[in-house]
């Protein structure tokens, strides 16, 4: 996703930049013979711009970063988890709709996830 703001993470700097991150992170694991996670590449570009300084938006291929997807079970994809404060507080499988994705975000930001 060159020229957005949503960050490519991988097993190297997971923990780095999720993990030990002091906002909140929206990781989407993805593939890229994944359509469904293609199908909503766009709407996580626009939220990782609305939301930018308040949460980070992030994608990991599950096909090169193994260890990460297996520590964390991804079994579907695309699954996306909120992490906040270094522990997974919100977990949605599959594409989802642009405003299920910013009331993670919002609900995490609120306090209330």
């Amino acid at each position: 996703m060159a020229g957005t703001d949503v960050v490519d993470i991988g097993d190297a700097n997971f923990k780095q930049e999720v993990l030990e991150s002091d906002l909140p992170v929206l990781v989407d694991f993805t593939a890229a013979w994944c359509a469904p996670c293609r199908a909503i590449a766009p709407a996580l570009a626009e939220l990782a711009s609305r939301y930018k300084g308040q949460v980070k938006v992030a994608k990991l291929d599950v096909d090169a970063n193994q260890d990460t997807s297996q520590e964390f079970g991804i079994r579907s994809l695309p699954t996306l988890l909120m992490f906040k404060g270094g522990k997974v507080v919100e977990q949605i499988v599959g594409a989802v709709p642009k405003t299920r994705l910013e009331g993670v975000i919002t609900k995490t930001l609120t306090g209330q996830a």
